[in-house]
């Protein structure tokens, strides 16, 4: 059984996403290529859950949500409510750091087209449980989309009938209160679904609640 919260950068749980990593490392050998770890505050009491790696992104940099565009609303958003430094310049050497927050993903490995399957899914959850256990100030989780937030109810024990994803919809699962947004990326903010107020409508919430 899975107990460290972080997968080995050479990762091999998941055979269609070692391949796809390994094609990608071939023609990209400068890039991070590997399981992106967590990124954030030990003692945090928000963590917020992605999807998983974009190739161009996290994939290429080493850290979640560094590289493409919906890591610029992600970190503008939580500079803006107090959760980071404002220092965010799409670079792990930028000096951006995290106040009382994390960020992680649900699936820690590149998929092919941003879209992992159910098998990946579930081989990834034990890191994201135990990473739940090393945050003992945890108070508060932001799902960015719905397999994010599927894969967290999953993994919490509880039945997905009870707990339906929805924009800026909250659930409380024992000590935790669970924020969902739809997920930052280009694709949901270039078509309107999801827009810069709505997004930081959810981070509203959640400075509210934690305070």
């Amino acid at each position: 059984m899975i107990q460290q919260p972080e997968p080995p950068k050479d990762c091999q749980l998941c055979p269609r996403l070692v391949t796809y990593r390994e094609d990608v490392r071939a023609r990209e050998p400068g890039w991070y290529n590997g399981a992106v770890p967590s990124f954030g505050d030990p003692a945090a009491e928000l963590l917020i859950l992605g999807l998983a790696p974009g190739v161009t992104g996290a994939h290429r940099t080493g850290r979640p949500f560094t590289g493409d565009y919906a890591g610029d609303l992600l970190y503008a958003t939580l500079t803006k409510f107090g959760f980071a430094n404002g220092k965010f310049a799409a670079d792990p050497a930028d000096g951006l750091e995290l106040h009382k927050a994390m960020v992680t993903n649900a699936v820690r490995c590149v998929p092919p087209q941003n879209k992992p399957i159910g098998a990946e899914i579930n081989n990834c959850r034990p890191f994201m449980l135990s990473r739940l256990k090393t945050l003992p100030d945890l108070r508060a989780i932001v799902c960015l989309g719905r397999i994010a937030h599927d894969t967290l109810i999953r993994g919490l024990g509880e039945r997905l009938a009870l707990y339906q994803f929805a924009h800026q919809a909250r659930h409380q699962i024992g000590e935790l209160a669970i924020f969902d947004s739809y997920h930052c990326s280009r694709y949901n903010t270039n078509t309107g679904r999801l827009t810069t107020e709505m997004f930081e409508a959810v981070f509203r919430d959640v400075r509210a609640y934690l305070n």
